[in-house]
């Protein structure tokens, strides 16, 4: 008779601690992309104008607060409702799709990012470069849309995949008499098959995004010669722009990559070698990369940079004001 691995147990300690972790990290990701996305929404409900590289961030920030409520989802699925006969139960295979589905969108608006960088910042010699690049500058909305509608293309590929995949799996169970290790098998191809579905379908976003990344730091290097070619200390606002361009999009290919890695790695330590508390290391470093970007965004972007000063002196005179009002006997007498 074939016994069923279980999944290891976790003791309670370690799943609380992890579950405060995970709503730690929810809380601190939705406030950061929160925080860009209000910025910049106040500005469009005010029928303010908006740049092209706020519309990106726009954008971007939704996808992340969509990634941390289903990172906190599959915490909580880990923690509280992951049986040890099923661990690839549907429902937590339907949230694995789904951030994949949702971090290749955010894929898409970091290169529409990336381009917008490479458009601005890097200063072209031929005829044909220099009209590409005035084409990104001026088409950056149409990009983003079209970001949204080959998302939405991705989307529908790999539902279709997922759902054809999980009626195979539930035929096949049906035709070989319910046996619980050939079915777990076959739920592993076939999740498998669709997780790699979806990860090669972020191969053009990604190439894309190397290419116009490469383009920037090719560029900073070229201007950093030309810079030590010349005399005198003063600084440079274009040797500025390049390096705030690229620590914004090198600590994004870092994060995503090691995001990435975490959510790859993840499947074989819950199919293969049923290690549960390594699973929760692996979706906290999914939870940490999307806030980790965003806090680097805030710190990279003028605007961006005003708003927290603004919040950071309106709560400063709020915290004066009260103690002001607590220390003045006064006040006191009349309360």
């Amino acid at each position: 008779m074939v016994t069923l691995t279980h999944i290891g147990s976790v003791p309670s300690e370690v799943r609380n601690a992890f579950l405060f972790f995970s709503v730690l990290e929810f809380a601190v990701g939705i406030l950061v992309n929160a925080f860009i996305f209000l910025v910049n929404f106040r500005d469009l409900v005010r029928r303010q104008p908006l740049s092209h590289c706020d519309l990106v961030l726009l954008s971007l920030s939704l996808t992340r607060l969509v990634l941390h409520g289903l990172l906190l989802l599959k915490a909580i699925q880990l923690t509280h409702f992951q049986r040890l006969k099923d661990p690839l139960s549907f429902s937590y295979q339907t949230i694995i799709v789904l951030w994949m589905i949702v971090n290749q969108a955010g894929l898409w608006f970091a290169t529409c990012l990336s381009l917008l960088y490479c458009s601005k910042i890097v200063r072209f010699s031929h005829a044909f470069l220099l009209r590409a690049a005035s084409w990104i500058s001026r088409k950056i909305p149409q990009m983003l849309l079209s970001s949204v509608v080959l998302s939405c293309v991705c989307t529908l590929l790999c539902l279709w995949d997922f759902f054809s995949g999980s009626h195979f799996s539930v035929v096949t169970r049906l035709l070989t008499n319910n046996s619980t290790e050939l079915n777990l098998n076959i739920a592993k191809l076939g999740f498998f098959h669709s997780f790699l579905f979806c990860s090669l379908a972020s191969i053009p976003s990604f190439s894309l995004f190397l290419v116009s990344s490469g383009v920037l730091v090719f560029s900073l290097g070229r201007h950093v010669r030309m810079m030590r070619a010349k005399t005198g200390g003063s600084r440079d606002p274009s040797l500025e722009a390049h390096t705030r361009a690229l620590r914004s999009l090198v600590s994004f290919f870092c994060l995503y990559v090691l995001s990435l890695c975490a959510a790859l790695f993840s499947m074989p330590l819950l199919t293969l070698w049923h290690s549960k508390a390594g699973v929760m290391v692996c979706v906290g470093i999914m939870a940490a990369c999307p806030s980790g970007h965003a806090v680097i965004l805030i710190s990279g972007n003028a605007k961006l940079r005003r708003a927290v000063d603004t919040i950071l002196l309106w709560a400063q005179s709020s915290l004066r004001v009260r103690v002001d009002h607590k220390t003045d006997p006064r006040m006191s007498g009349l309360c």
